[in-house]
């Protein structure tokens, strides 16, 4: 069975606070990601770093979240898909970063959905034939092949970009209609025109 993923664990450095506890229209980002991710009939679970952990708790049940626990330590949000990978091997995972507020269900319904006619070990969208890392199917095959490369010490760079070049991918072009929907919100500025 797949699983829903929304990851929480970046630094939110550029926005000052953590991008998962702001609100829209009274709702946590992370609550608003998690909603999208359950409307397709999906478990859900919560992707945070061992700062946030105990924050977290105030708002999401402590089982809905899964700290950052690869070991030795993998970086970015690599660092929250592989954690999630430990505790739930056998599960293929629908990942989305908690700061695309704009996201559409439809959209990731077909990253659902693509699977069963296309044959890879990751499916995400691209822009201009870039990757959208943030918003894609991870298969238990996939993430188990990177966390092999990593304990065997091949995982040269943690970067997303980098691990997706290890696996088959893919990639589904996003029409120039729906761009907006992987607009990342980083900054107040961000905040504010989304506000707005």
């Amino acid at each position: 069975m797949m699983l829903g993923v929304v990851l929480c664990g970046g630094q939110s450095t550029r926005m000052g606070s953590d991008k998962a506890l702001l609100q829209l229209n009274g709702i946590h980002w992370a609550q608003i990601a998690a909603g999208k991710l359950a409307a397709l009939q999906l478990p859900v679970v919560l992707s945070v770093n061992v700062a946030q952990h105990a924050t977290y708790q105030s708002v999401f049940a402590a089982t809905e979240l899964i700290q950052d626990q690869v070991q030795p330590p993998v970086g970015g949000p690599l660092a929250g898909i592989l954690s999630v990978h430990l505790c739930h091997p056998q599960r293929d995972l629908l990942v989305l970063a908690c700061d695309m507020p704009a996201m559409e269900t439809g959209l990731l319904q077909s990253l659902k959905d693509i699977q069963h006619t296309q044959t890879a070990d990751v499916y995400l969208y691209s822009i201009n034939n870039e990757p959208e890392p943030l918003c894609g199917l991870y298969t238990s095959k996939g993430l188990a092949a990177i966390l092999q490369l990593h304990y065997s010490g091949q995982l040269h760079r943690h970067s997303m970009k980098y691990a997706l070049q290890q696996l088959p991918v893919c990639q589904l072009p996003v029409p120039a209609q729906q761009q907006t929907a992987f607009s990342n919100i980083n900054t107040v500025a961000d905040l504010n025109n989304l506000q707005s």
